[in-house]
């Protein structure tokens, strides 16, 4: 009778250790094939994809030149970084909420106070991309960012700018309302945005490679063109997923890492796997939150939410809670669709590799 139990027990393990081994051979096989495909070009442009499966780094390659110690343009996927700057500015004091009016931090602009709806123009408005400002960059009718990249004072020229609608009702993107955050935290803090996210975040998470690009008056650009390593955007996807923890240590709250990635703002008519041109997938609404997307990708075999941040040419910080995944991705397809395949190869080798 023993014999017959140790038996079933070792016939047990035998199953569970073959199971195991299935699983991960198919992981390896998903992944070797996502590999040849962006090496032979069939997925251009691609810099870097970074893995991580339950906090640990699991596949990381690099292409076309860029090593681990590159240092890439994150591009308006840093406006999530932003986001959670704004987060920490909160949760220590130097901001009372997200409902404290923009007016309040600039009394030298007496003007913003005046202005029937500049004066009601919120911290709230300013994450959520509902300015009211003239400015519209999304669907590409009334980008400011150049215009602004040409004046002295960028959080200047962006509060100087002419109001459109009323703050918090119409979604309108524009790189305007986080370059402002810029210096709602500089007046905040006495600091300037460059010493508080080396303090506040980039220190505590163990990041000392990147560059700022920083306007002639010394306000460090918010929205964009801020320098990183992949490896550690993978950190800030890594804090997000940990609500807030990294280390064991609480760098964010995890109520406002709830709170800013709640994207219940439906973007209109706007789909980032319908704009991919796959069909590997059917395409589903994306939705805002403070700087941060969220979308669901949706296959004959699989159903995952996205939360994510997103950049200009494919710079994408994936988290997938369900799975316990953070992606990283990187690349070089400016102002093309082909920014968007990463949508695709996520749904055809990455989620199929850990789905439960």
């Amino acid at each position: 009778m023993k014999n017959i139990h140790f038996a079933y027990i070792l016939l047990l393990l035998n199953i569970f250790t073959i199971s195991a081994q299935t699983k991960y051979k198919s992981q390896n096989v998903l992944l070797q094939q996502m590999t040849d495909s962006i090496t032979k070009n069939h997925y251009s442009g691609i810099h870097s994809v970074l893995i991580a499966k339950d906090n640990q780094l699991v596949y990381e390659r690099y292409f076309n030149g860029y090593t681990r110690d590159s240092l890439h343009d994150s591009r308006s996927s840093f406006k999530s970084i932003t986001s959670l700057l704004v987060g920490i500015a909160i949760d220590k004091g130097f901001i009372k909420d997200v409902n404290q009016k923009v007016y309040e931090f600039f009394p030298e602009y007496p003007s913003l106070e005046k202005d029937p709806l500049k004066k009601l123009l919120t911290i709230k408005n300013l994450l959520e991309m509902k300015s009211g400002f003239d400015c519209e960059e999304f669907n590409d009718t009334k980008d400011c960012e150049d215009e602004m990249s040409l004046s002295k004072n960028w959080v200047e020229y962006a509060l100087n700018l002419s109001m459109k609608d009323k703050p918090g009702e119409i979604w309108s993107y524009t790189s305007i309302d986080p370059m402002i955050l810029s210096g709602v935290i500089r007046k905040a803090t006495n600091i300037s945005i460059m010493d508080f996210a080396k303090k506040y975040l980039f220190e505590p998470l163990g990041i000392s490679s990147y560059k700022w690009t920083v306007d002639p008056s010394g306000n460090g650009m918010t929205a964009g063109s801020f320098y990183i390593r992949p490896i550690d955007m993978m950190k800030i996807g890594q804090l997000v997923k940990d609500k807030g923890v990294w280390g064991g240590k609480k760098i964010i709250s995890s109520k406002w890492i709830t709170q800013s990635t709640l994207c219940d703002i439906a973007i209109p008519d706007f789909s980032y796997m319908k704009s991919s041109k796959s069909k590997i997938a059917s395409p589903q609404p994306a939705y805002y939150g403070y700087y941060w997307y969220r979308e669901q990708i949706k296959t004959n075999d699989l159903q995952e939410n996205l939360l994510f941040a997103s950049g200009n040419g494919g710079q994408y910080i994936f988290i997938i809670e369900n799975l316990n995944l953070t992606i990283v991705f990187t690349q070089g397809n400016y102002r093309t669709y082909k920014a968007k395949q990463a949508f695709e190869i996520l749904a055809k080798y990455i989620l199929p590799s850990y789905k439960n």
